[in-house]
């Protein structure tokens, strides 16, 4: 084990590097993040459309498609993170919720609906000045 990690050092580095990146994106861009979803979000049985999800198809498409791989991205790093330095079940969420699938709207709705979640999330949106969200 000495031996691998003592060949792989360069590797561990970035990983390290790359981990507490993330940790400190997690730490702005969730407070950030949950500050702008509309109040009225997760008051719909079924995920509204936006209003500019009809214009231009291909950039559509082709932002949709570099979300995904993004989201990918974020939740393999996340699974590195479980046994690496880092936040993993945090950042396989984050992933997660890039990504598109079947059910995404309801399981999201699911678990912000949980107190243990909607209390803090509620509190980081009083603290933005934005009224707190509506189940």
């Amino acid at each position: 084990m000495e031996q691998w990690i003592y060949h792989h050092e360069m590797l561990l580095g970035w990983l390290t590097l790359g981990s507490l990146a993330v940790f400190i994106g997690t730490l702005v861009l969730v407070p950030w993040l949950v500050a702008r979803i509309p109040a009225d979000y997760f008051s719909h049985g079924r995920r509204q459309q936006a209003p500019w999800a009809g214009n231009r198809p291909l950039l559509r498409l082709l932002l949709l498609i570099g979300k995904n791989l993004l989201g990918a991205l974020v939740v393999i790093a996340g699974m590195m993170m479980l046994v690496l330095p880092g936040q993993g079940l945090l950042t396989i969420f984050l992933g997660a919720l890039l990504l598109d699938f079947p059910g995404k709207y309801r399981l999201e709705r699911w678990v912000v609906s949980r107190g243990l979640v909607l209390r803090p999330v509620n509190r980081l949106r009083r603290r933005a000045g934005r009224k707190p969200l509506e189940m």
